[in-house]
């Protein structure tokens, strides 16, 4: 029998929703419905809106009266920030809001109605949580939730099944759904907006976990409402990329290895083989489920890029939000 825990000591008002959207008005349409739909509800719906050029604003006016006037905060950058810089823009504005939890969620996804009280079940006991997604066509989404942190990759075969705890240890994160208590964001700050895009939510995943026990949980809490092209391997899937994903993948190991070394954990060897994996896996990608072989100088140009990044001895972390608020 699996174990529910309570969620008597969970209000659904200490909650804020954090959504990124960029240009994709009618899947962030979708999302908002079901926002509007939900039981429970959040306390605050944020929306950081990455500088749109269709109609965003307008839809997200079109939803403020059924998701409350007072609940709906919404946000349009100047720039596009991607959706590194969205997310810790969603963060710092939840955050200062006095959110007890922040959940955050890109625009491509529904919420399940009783998604937030499936959350709320687990948060008198942990307090970085990652509930399970459906996929586009309804089947169980497969998340990476291990990394190997020596090679700063993600275990694609970690196990997937769950015992009766109902709850499985994690040291990733995924922005798509992280659930995570304003005692950790205060302790390692603000996502890091320097990434743009990939690596970002592993990266803020695995310093939650050095500070608090991290789970995924058996909780279906989201569906994708985007269908992606993918390599079907069986057990597991392969997704379609982008000429700015793969420039992303490889540079942004630099940021990787930055903060490594920063908490001394950093292996060259090991790094170096992951890095090497993480290339070669794009290379299947680009073969076997883009059927080219177009695409590869974006894997170079980052590693380049990334070098760069490497030498640059002004790099710091991200601050945690002890210090500023000390300052304040």
């Amino acid at each position: 029998m699996t174990h529910v825990p309570s969620a008597a000591q969970f209000d659904p008002a200490s909650a804020t929703i954090a959504v990124v959207t960029y240009n994709r008005s009618g899947l962030l349409s979708r999302l908002l419905t079901s926002l509007a739909t939900m039981d429970p509800k959040p306390g605050h719906i944020v929306i950081i809106d990455n500088a749109s050029t269709d109609d965003t604003t307008d839809v997200v006016e079109s939803f403020r009266e059924s998701l409350e006037p007072s609940a709906l905060v919404y946000r349009r950058l100047d720039t596009n920030t991607g959706g590194s810089g969205g997310f810790s823009e969603g963060m710092r504005v939840a955050y200062e809001l006095g959110s007890e939890w922040i959940w955050l969620m890109d625009d491509d996804v529904e919420v399940l109605p009783d998604g937030l009280a499936k959350m709320g079940k687990w948060a008198p006991r942990f307090k970085s949580i990652q509930g399970r997604r459906y996929d586009y066509d309804g089947s169980a989404f497969y998340w990476q939730y291990r990394v190997a942190e020596p090679l700063g990759i993600p275990i694609p075969f970690a196990p997937a099944e769950f015992d009766e705890s109902g709850f499985k240890p994690m040291n990733s994160g995924c922005f798509e759904g992280m659930f995570i208590h304003r005692d950790i964001v205060q302790q390692i700050g603000l996502p890091d907006p320097r990434f743009f895009i990939y690596w970002d939510d592993q990266m803020y995943g695995w310093l939650a976990s050095r500070k608090t026990q991290s789970v995924i949980v058996d909780e279906f809490v989201l569906r994708r409402t985007r269908e992606i092209k993918q390599w079907d391997m069986g057990i597991r899937h392969m997704n379609a990329s982008s000429n700015a994903y793969r420039y992303y993948i490889m540079r942004n190991r630099a940021y990787i290895k930055k903060y490594y070394r920063s908490l001394d954990v950093y292996n060259p060897l090991l790094f170096g083989l992951g890095t090497s994996l993480t290339f070669g896996k794009e290379l299947i990608r680009l073969v076997f489920v883009e059927r080219t072989f177009r695409g590869t100088s974006n894997l170079f140009r980052g590693l380049r890029d990334g070098r760069k990044i490497a030498k640059d001895a002004s790099w710091q972390p991200m601050p945690p939000l002890l210090a500023a608020t000390a300052e304040a």
